[in-house]
């Protein structure tokens, strides 16, 4: 079974938007009840292997790589992490010194957590883990 052409527009529109009410209109698709077509659509085998591979292809033509990813959320939290002076209305440091950004930081390594797989009972538990630095960062290591 080919697919139609509206079908492959909603295909495009759907993987554009996650939103299949909105792709069937773009497609062109003028069913009074659009929520069960687009039900019956996502649950269509053809329909469903053509979005896994143009998402797959649309990720594979990012060629953004686990290492960059990580290192990028490393460098966030160490920037977002580190100390700055608290200056006063003379613009004179008081001595005191504050984090930068503690809620990037902690987003930061939250989504570094998630993407190597820790969960909340590894850290509640304690784990032993190899420390991950970026100088010493690469594909192969991960």
């Amino acid at each position: 079974m080919n697919l139609s052409q509206q079908q492959k527009i909603f295909i495009t529109e759907y993987i554009k938007t996650l939103d299949a009410e909105a792709a069937l209109k773009k497609a062109g698709y003028k069913q009074k009840n659009l929520k069960t077509l687009a039900n019956k659509l996502l649950n269509n085998k053809k329909i469903i292997e053509q979005i896994r591979l143009q998402l797959k292809s649309q990720i594979e033509s990012l060629r953004v790589h686990k290492g960059y990813v990580i290192q990028k959320l490393l460098q966030i939290a160490e920037f977002s992490l580190q100390e700055e002076d608290i200056l006063d209305k003379e613009g004179i440091p008081t001595g005191k010194k504050k984090l930068r950004d503690t809620s990037a930081a902690l987003k930061a390594l939250e989504s570094l957590c998630k993407y190597l797989g820790f969960n909340s009972k590894d850290i509640q538990e304690g784990f032993s883990t190899k420390i991950i630095t970026i100088s010493n960062l690469d594909d192969e290591k991960i």
